[in-house]
């Protein structure tokens, strides 16, 4: 075989050399022999044309909204509302407002202004609050710095929704891993001896909310400025110090990165100025805000509020958090003389909120563009979050909305485009309900959330 190939390579040198012989460098090049612009192999034909497409491209699910879509008649839409009042399974005592997205002109309002317990609709105060406060583009640093002899002090900055795995990159949950924290502060020592400290003092105040108890510490972590997956532990149980549980897993993930980590982890202050090891950050506020709209997560909704206070130079306690989402809420433009809050995340039957304030919150929202993620981010029927297994009728992928639900309210506070294009913001409250009375209100909303999309009210 090598011989023959030998052969081949002296006949094409021998032929190559009679070419430059008798016609010059122009008659090898022309017989692909050598380097040139002649030839006389057949050309490489031209590529066929990329094919086009012949089928129409689909029509939106959706259509886009279209700002001369007719109003809907508001007398039409009153009709079914006080249907849904007079409801044997709503209890009769309901507050339901519809205003018009595009203009914010009301069109139903039957008790909108009487304050009722709104439940989990509550949260989209701290969504409004915190997007304004802080800009959707914000991102919570967690932070580790140098303390006093050796000690690598973990800084809370607001992120419960840390990772003590991989960070999940597109993820608003585990987008900031404490394991890159590690890396980074381990490439800082050097292999230095150290121990570990938490710093959770951005926060203030009790752990609880005064009235927490009972099934409500099934729902809600001790609210702290630091936590992984917002103090979940894996057998599903809210863990009693998440701060503390978090530094254990960053001294883990500092001894894996071949750390000597010594002592228990404690708790210290960070040293004023003290120098910056490593820093890792949340996903932006925006998406943090759509996590909790869409999942309605107690604690992020907490966190968030305290965070507010923080910005606004209130106290970062239950009540300095509650009077920052609340002024936030009024600076905006929305009237809040009826609200009262006892916590922001709505587990407590003694918040009171008007119907009307949650309405006017939503529709602020679609208004500015920076507060536009507490719209985006509610889930949307039939296929998201809290509302996945809800509407599977008219309102199924048409409908977004904030649910709420408690032992003895019910509410849901969204938007909707009609079946002739008009964006409507809606909100529904409905508390004094008996016991067991919680599932036959759902319902009966639900069914009047549907006839609203359906609704051809000329």
């Amino acid at each position: 075989m090598a011989s023959s190939r030998k052969r081949r390579v002296t006949a094409s040198v021998t032929v190559a050399s009679l070419l430059l012989l008798a016609g010059g460098y122009a008659a090898a090049d022309a017989a692909d022999l050598v380097p040139g612009v002649l030839t006389t192999a057949a050309p490489v034909p031209e590529p066929a044309p990329f094919p086009q497409p012949t089928a129409e491209p689909a029509a939106p699910l959706v259509a886009a909204l279209d700002p001369q879509a007719p109003l809907p008649s508001a007398s039409a839409l009153t009709a079914l509302s006080e249907e849904l009042v007079a409801d044997v399974r709503t209890g009769g005592d309901v507050g339901v407002v519809v205003e018009d997205a595009l203009t914010g002109q009301v069109l139903v309002d039957i008790g909108g202004s009487q304050p009722r317990t709104p439940a989990s609709s509550v949260k989209l105060l701290p969504a409004v609050a915190a997007l304004d406060a802080l800009g959707p583009d914000h991102v919570l640093r967690t932070t580790a710095v140098a303390g006093e002899g050796g000690q690598v002090v973990l800084v809370g900055g607001g992120d419960i929704l840390l990772t003590d795995g991989e960070a999940q990159v597109g993820e608003v949950v585990g987008h900031a891993s404490l394991r890159d924290l590690a890396a980074q502060v381990a490439a800082e020592l050097a292999g230095q001896p150290v121990s570990v400290a938490v710093d959770d003092s951005l926060f203030s105040g009790p752990l609880y909310a005064p009235g927490w108890g009972g099934i409500d510490l099934d729902f809600v972590m001790p609210i702290q400025p630091l936590a992984v997956r917002a103090g979940l532990a894996p057998s599903g149980d809210y863990r009693a110090d998440p701060a503390l549980a978090a530094g254990a897993a960053f001294a883990d993930a500092l001894r894996a990165e071949g750390l000597e980590v010594g002592g228990e982890v404690t708790r210290a202050a960070a040293p004023a100025g003290a120098t910056e090891l490593g820093a890792v950050e949340s996903a932006p506020l925006r998406d943090v805000v759509a996590y909790m709209l869409e999942v309605s997560e107690n604690s992020v909704a907490e966190v968030l509020s305290r965070l507010v206070a923080v910005a606004d130079g209130e106290e970062p306690t239950f009540a300095g958090a509650a009077r920052a989402v609340v002024a936030r809420v009024e600076a905006l433009g929305v009237e809040t003389g009826a609200v009262t809050l006892a916590d922001t995340s709505g587990l407590l039957v003694e918040n009171q909120v008007p119907a009307r304030v949650l309405a006017d919150v939503l529709t602020l929202a679609l208004e500015r563009p920076e507060l536009r993620g507490a719209a985006t981010g509610l889930p949307v029927a039939g296929l998201e979050g809290t509302l996945r297994s809800r509407m599977p009728g008219a309102a199924a992928g048409v409908l977004r909305a904030k649910t709420g639900t408690l032992t003895t309210a019910v509410s849901l506070t969204g938007l909707v485009q009609d079946v002739r294009g008009r964006l409507l913001v809606f909100s529904v409250v409905a508390d004094e309900l008996e016991t067991g009375g919680v599932g036959p209100a759902r319902a009966a909303v639900d069914e009047w959330a549907a006839q609203v999309t359906a609704c051809e009210c000329g």
